[in-house]
């Protein structure tokens, strides 16, 4: 028992302390000067790196990146993927794929090592059982934020859309527009995309490919569907201030749909609050004093005919 316990002190002293190495590692790249001045400079004139084509550079050639997938070798497939869930998060930059990384790694020990110590090994079960949510629960969150981030994209679309379309009536050209939508948006998320879109339009990419690429990033439909929209109006020379007002129309259309469908859901999920913290209570105030009443008559009238 006295090596198991030790085994698991040994365990738990390397995890925290890779844990506390990597970060500090991260917070002492990222504080140089020269780095600093290299971000500022790709801020400015290169396109950031939640955008496609300049994500696998910036991020898989970090030394931090690097050094975490040392001890757990990933293959190009799956960082690929796991880059392009974290730009749908809206998570750009390597010091976010290292966390994830580092999490993946400490979270899993660290479940274990606390479930031993506080059960001992009789407990390994649940040890293994919360070592594995450990391990889950990175991607987990990692997908909960991409959802809210695609929810808000897909509410301020309308919004944007109508800012677009009065910035090209007012005479500024698509590109001015996108930048001025992106200025004036309430919504940070969209607002942030619409400037990514800038960004790689003045580094040098085509205008469709930029919105190609919005489209692969945020992985909304409705977002795929107005890239569609514009590829076609590009392409057969129409109005792009009349196309995108009918979309505009569409896609309010459906929000206020989205809206009609969760007001008609409330009635549904309401049922099992009511039924397991409402009715109970209500029942024990309004049947409580007459069975109480019943009770004591019952018990009174046996009593006094035992008598």
């Amino acid at each position: 028992m006295d090596i198991s316990v030790g085994v698991t002190i040994a365990a738990v002293f390397l995890s925290v302390a890779l844990v506390t190495g990597s970060l500090a590692y991260a917070g002492l790249e990222r504080s140089s000067a020269v780095r600093r001045r290299v971000r500022d400079l790709a801020r400015k004139d290169t396109s950031p790196a939640g955008a496609s084509g300049g994500l696998e550079r910036t991020l898989r050639d970090d030394p931090v990146v690097k050094r975490i997938t040392s001890f757990i070798p990933k293959s190009p497939k799956e960082m690929t993927k796991l880059e392009r869930r974290m730009a749908a998060a809206g998570l750009h930059g390597s010091s976010y794929l290292a966390g994830y990384l580092v999490a993946e790694i400490a979270l899993p020990v660290l479940s274990f090592a606390t479930v031993v110590l506080t059960l001992g090994w009789s407990g390994l079960i649940f040890a293994v059982l919360a070592a594995v949510v450990g391990y889950l629960l990175p991607g987990l969150l990692l997908e909960r934020q991409a959802r809210l981030r695609q929810k808000q994209i897909q509410n301020g679309l309308p919004d944007a859309l109508d800012l677009l379309i009065v910035s090209i009536e007012a005479g500024l050209a698509i590109d001015q527009a996108i930048m001025r939508a992106g200025e004036e948006l309430g919504y940070p998320a969209l607002a942030d995309e619409l400037k990514m879109i800038n960004v790689e339009c003045r580094a040098g990419k085509p205008r469709i490919e930029a919105f190609k690429n919005f489209a692969t990033r945020t992985k909304v439909d409705d977002v795929r569907g107005l890239v569609a929209m514009l590829v076609q109006t590009d392409r057969f020379g129409t109005s792009i201030a009349d196309a995108l007002r009918t979309y505009a129309e569409v896609s309010r259309t459906k929000r206020r749909q989205r809206a009609e469908e969760k007001a008609a859901k409330i009635a549904v999920k309401l049922v099992f609050p009511l039924v397991f913290c409402l009715f109970p209570a209500f029942f024990v105030v309004t049947m409580g004093p007459a069975v109480i009443k019943f009770v004591n008559a019952f018990s009174s009238g046996v009593i006094g005919g035992g008598f």
